[in-house]
């Protein structure tokens, strides 16, 4: 682990600007981002005067956003400790970090808020020293919650666990990837420096996986994708986007979301799908459903949604337009081939600015690659906006609540929020966008056999 920072030592905080100007920048935009969280603050309103959360030593592990800093101040608010990492290398807005770490009413030398290790452009060493930091508690007894977006700070946990059951943490030169090797050479070092650290954290604890939540996967996944997708793309490339032919590879609720960005920018759109029930209702959205290699030589806009590995590869983009442009809102980092691609022989990397490169072949032709093949609506943009995150977030936070409240009701295994909760946090949203609920008669509620106040639908019913 070569960061020139200590692993261990009580490091108190590390964001990259804590000046008069970036924690006020911060604070202005976490009370606006607050007005548009009703989520949120309605949880914040309602459990203030109990602190449910007392007790609760969570380490985050989530994209460093304003968004994010409404969300640790809740819990925060609802008694919680916290120390905090973001999930991406890209994603922290430093001037949210800053803020946080300074609190409210605090200031860079009376700093009231709690740990975050989290700065815009980190390399994937310092990022895992960042989640490690987030679990090294000053006291010694670590987390006994995690919050985790895209499954980082549990992966380390487990891996951990996994070599001290092994009796050995492998070589970092035996690991398939870049990142695997960033990790092994983090838990070499620690298993060194202080045997057993992440035992704290050890499927070896129940979890609840908010992504299935309708209030998560709906909101964020489509109507989120579909603000912050042509956002990232246009702040990255200043590209008129009507008229572009834009290939979709996914029709889940990403790509459904992707697909209504582009076309509210007049794109012409295709999909790629492998599933037959997502390939039909991309038809009936009115989207051609095609093979990449089909497209690949005439689009100009290739979107990974999918979730899977290697969805584009090096011999793809080879055969790509000049100045395509290529990005990725899917899984954070494998979805595009980017190591491929930085081995192809004769390729050549020019940076452009942040997070936008030119990949230039052996023949001349280049094409654009957003954020590193990472998530470009976060790298190139700021992310889903304030009120849908609210609905993401209220999750999260009654996630948490549930865990640290009723743990002994989640046998070990991965779980759902149940759904009256998941309707909850839908009615907290309602208010703000003029919603009139209509309520069931009781005759109504009895013939259709659904209780007046829910929940409305059973656990297999799709929205």
């Amino acid at each position: 682990m070569n960061t020139g920072l200590p692993l261990f030592g009580n490091v108190p905080h590390r964001v990259a600007d804590l000046s008069p100007e970036t924690i006020a920048f911060g604070r202005r935009e976490i009370e606006l981002a607050e007005h548009e969280m009703p989520g949120l603050m309605a949880i914040r309103e309602r459990h203030a005067a109990d602190r449910p959360l007392a007790g609760a030593r969570i380490t985050g592990s989530l994209h460093m956003t304003i968004q994010t800093a409404v969300l640790i101040e809740t819990l925060l608010d609802l008694g919680a400790e916290v120390r905090w990492a973001s999930c991406n290398i890209y994603s922290t807005q430093d001037h949210a970090a800053a803020a946080v770490v300074a609190g409210r009413g605090g200031d860079a030398k009376d700093l009231r808020g709690p740990a975050v290790f989290a700065w815009k452009g980190e390399t994937l060493t310092e990022y895992w020293w960042c989640t490690a930091q987030a679990f090294d508690w000053p006291d010694g007894r670590g987390p006994n919650l995690i919050l985790d977006d895209g499954g980082d700070a549990t992966l380390l946990v487990h891996k951990g666990v996994e070599c001290e059951r092994a009796g050995a943490v492998p070589a970092p030169e035996s690991a398939e990837n870049e990142e695997l090797a960033v990790i092994c050479s983090l838990l070499a070092a620690a298993t060194e420096e202080r045997p057993g650290w992440y035992r704290e954290g050890s499927l070896l604890f129940p979890a609840i996986n908010v992504n299935d939540s309708v209030t998560k996967s709906k909101f964020d996944n489509v109507y989120g994708i579909r603000h912050s997708l042509v956002d990232g793309i246009m702040r990255g490339t200043d590209v008129m986007l009507s008229g572009k032919l834009a290939v979709v590879l996914g029709y889940g609720e990403v790509g459904k979301g992707a697909a209504q960005s582009l076309a509210g920018q007049k794109c012409r759109i295709v999909v790629t799908e492998v599933d037959p029930i997502c390939a039909l209702q991309a038809l009936m959205d009115g989207y051609q459903v095609v093979r990449l290699e089909d497209v690949v030589d005439e689009a100009d806009i290739f979107v990974t949604t999918t979730g899977n590995v290697r969805v584009i590869g090096v011999e793809h983009m080879r055969r790509m337009k000049r100045n395509a442009i290529v990005g990725n809102v899917g899984h954070f980092d494998n979805e595009i081939d980017m190591a491929g691609l930085a081995a192809e022989p004769g390729i050549r990397r020019q940076n452009i600015k942040p997070q936008v490169d030119a990949w230039i072949f052996a023949d001349g032709r280049q094409i654009l690659v957003l954020s590193e093949g990472r998530l470009l609506n976060l790298g190139n943009a700021t992310g889903h906006p304030s009120f849908v995150m609210s609905s993401s977030f209220a999750n999260q936070v009654l996630a948490q609540l549930e865990l640290h409240q009723r743990r002994e009701d989640y046998a070990l295994g991965v779980h759902v929020l149940p759904k009256h909760l998941d309707e909850e946090v839908a009615r907290l949203h309602l208010d703000k966008l003029g919603a009139r609920l209509t309520r069931l008669t009781p005759e109504q509620s009895d013939y259709i056999d659904v209780p007046v106040d829910g929940p409305y639908k059973p656990d297999t019913y799709r929205y």
